[in-house]
């Protein structure tokens, strides 16, 4: 795949190849995450029946995001995109900028008879992203990079804010989440070049910094859920 230059991330992909030459093995300044998973949440989603359900989730760049979920048992599809914003079908050069009031996010097709949205709200804020940041996360900056959960319906609602209320009360966290809960509204597939990048890139200097520590984690911390071979959005399946 060629690697296209992206103005979101060119800096940061910079400033991760700078940290590779001096030998770091994270991205500078970016707060450690609990040494261990998290607790499960006291309260999660009810499965009734079959049928597979969605959820979004917002953590920095997508790219880490939506490598973590492709590895989870249960997820069958975890595609890269573009909510919460005001311009219908935004690219990633307007989002970018910061004016279109998206986020990049990642929309999580799960199977709840495997794994249930509590499960995915532990993995998340186990691995995927450092919530206590506010307007970026690591390495980039501005309100795209925002820390949020997009619901699908009341229950999911209830089942997030309980899950950051507990967290916060256990003091999980050296400061108060930051991690924002709205109602789930248009999503738009990012370019076809942002899917699966972390699988295709595995050696880029921004995904050895700041992404393949979280995939280390997710296999370290929750071995019940890992899964070997990422699901993929160019195969729509895995194994």
């Amino acid at each position: 795949m060629t690697r296209r230059s992206m103005p979101g991330c060119r800096l940061a992909i910079l400033a991760a190849a700078a940290a590779l030459g001096l030998g770091l093995s994270s991205a500078p300044g970016r707060a450690e995450p609990p040494m261990g998973a998290l607790p499960a949440p006291a309260l999660d989603v009810t499965t009734s029946g079959p049928g597979l359900q969605t959820a979004i989730f917002s953590g920095g760049c997508f790219w880490g995001v939506q490598g973590v979920f492709e590895h989870v048992k249960g997820v069958t599809q975890a595609l890269s995109g573009y909510t919460g914003g005001h311009v219908v079908n935004p690219s990633y050069e307007q989002v970018s900028t910061g004016t279109t009031g998206d986020a990049e996010s990642v929309r999580v097709t799960f199977d709840p008879r495997q794994v249930t949205y509590g499960r995915l709200l532990q993995i998340f804020f186990s691995v995927a992203l450092d919530p206590t940041e506010i307007g970026h996360q690591g390495p980039d900056w501005g309100t795209q990079y925002r820390s949020e959960l997009f619901v699908e319906g009341p229950e999911q609602e209830r089942v997030a804010r309980a899950y950051i209320g507990q967290l916060d009360a256990a003091h999980a966290f050296d400061r108060p989440i930051a991690t924002r809960v709205d109602p789930a509204g248009p999503f738009y597939p990012a370019e076809a070049y942002h899917q699966d990048f972390l699988v295709r890139n595995p050696d880029n200097p921004y995904i050895v910094v700041n992404d393949m520590p979280k995939i280390e984690r997710l296999k370290r911390l929750f071995p019940a859920s890992w899964r070997t071979d990422p699901v993929l959005v160019e195969k729509g399946s895995g194994s």
